[in-house]
């Protein structure tokens, strides 16, 4: 019974868990401006991924970026099962 127990905890634990990353992509010489822009997407099972569009030019556009200075992107999963990417710019 106790056996039971841990094993249930356990994966409760290792369902409940999840990963995030944020990497940097690209930095260009304009200066660092007050604008910051997001553009995401998500998709299931690792490989659908619905009307996403997580590019820089949507992330720069939602912000009215036009003189980009870095890039980063983000991506956090829950086991692979649901995955995000997200794409930060900011700029001027």
């Amino acid at each position: 019974m106790k056996a039971k127990s841990i094993f249930a905890s356990l994966a409760l634990v290792v369902m409940m868990s999840s990963c995030s990353l944020t990497l940097p992509v690209t930095a260009t010489s304009n200066p660092v401006g007050n604008k910051v822009g997001e553009a995401s997407a998500t998709g299931y099972f690792g490989i659908l991924f619905f009307d996403a569009d997580a590019s820089i030019r949507t992330a720069a556009k939602n912000a009215g970026i036009t003189k980009i200075s870095t890039v980063d992107i983000k991506q956090s999963n829950i086991l692979n099962l649901i995955v995000t990417y997200k794409t930060i710019v900011t700029g001027e």
